[in-house]
């Protein structure tokens, strides 16, 4: 099968397409044929060694993983003997950091891993590239231990990563202040914010509101500039 390789850290030119061996399917496995996949920036990361302690996860001289990738969309080719939730044919999507190789014609996934059918009417396009800023996002949502009724405020609300918090914070039954530039207005408030801040034509951190946390989703900011936005029993970003 072709999939985009890299022996070497460096710049985009160090990736060629080139011939590989096509995954094996174990017993808890799933074959999918990758239809759509995208190029995100933890692929960048791993791919570039930036920053420098990348290297502990991905190698210290050269990569280990040859095929980066961590989004796709595309169809069950073949399943292990020991699935049973998903068929030869299923459109999938799903998530593979760690192990990557989304970026190749096919791809083998645990069948209990980060993987779901796509919803009906959605492209392969769609479905890829909605998993990686919401897995983050969702991380965050967690480590924050946000609660409905809780105030939040995120910086950076038309990324992937911070539309996505955006709109699992109201489904959490947070309020939501969502801050962002003046083009992205009106689709920040359609994703459900309660309230949409310009930074370009104020500062954020001046705002005279206080939240239960504050989440900065493109790390453009510090603590030290966002701690008095913080209510005195929040410790943390």
């Amino acid at each position: 099968m072709k999939a985009a390789v890299h022996s070497r850290y460096g710049p985009p030119a160090v990736v060629r397409v080139a011939e590989v061996d096509q995954p094996s399917v174990g017993d808890k496995d799933l074959l999918v044929r990758v239809h759509a996949t995208t190029v995100n920036r933890t692929d960048c990361a791993y791919r570039a060694a930036r920053p420098f302690f990348v290297r502990a996860l991905t190698g210290l001289a050269r990569p280990r993983r040859a095929v980066l990738g961590t989004e796709y969309a595309g169809v069950v080719e073949a399943v292990g003997g020991g699935v049973t939730s998903f068929s030869v044919g299923d459109r999938v999507f799903g998530y593979n950091e760690g192990a990557f190789g989304t970026h190749a014609e096919y791809l083998a996934v645990p069948h209990d891993g980060p993987v779901a059918t796509m919803p009906a009417g959605m492209t392969f396009e769609e479905a890829a590239p909605g998993t990686e800023g919401a897995h983050y996002a969702m991380a965050f949502i967690r480590v924050a231990r946000v609660r409905a009724g809780q105030e939040v405020l995120v910086y950076g609300a038309t990324g992937a990563i911070g539309s996505a918090a955006v709109q699992f914070l109201k489904h959490h039954g947070a309020t939501v202040t969502a801050v962002c530039g003046t083009a992205q207005l009106e689709l920040v408030k359609g994703l459900g914010a309660d309230r949409v801040v310009d930074h370009t034509a104020q500062d954020f951190t001046r705002d005279e509101r206080r939240y239960d946390a504050v989440f900065d989703a493109v790390g453009m900011s510090t603590f030290g500039r966002c701690r008095r936005l913080l209510r005195r029993a929040s410790s943390g970003r």
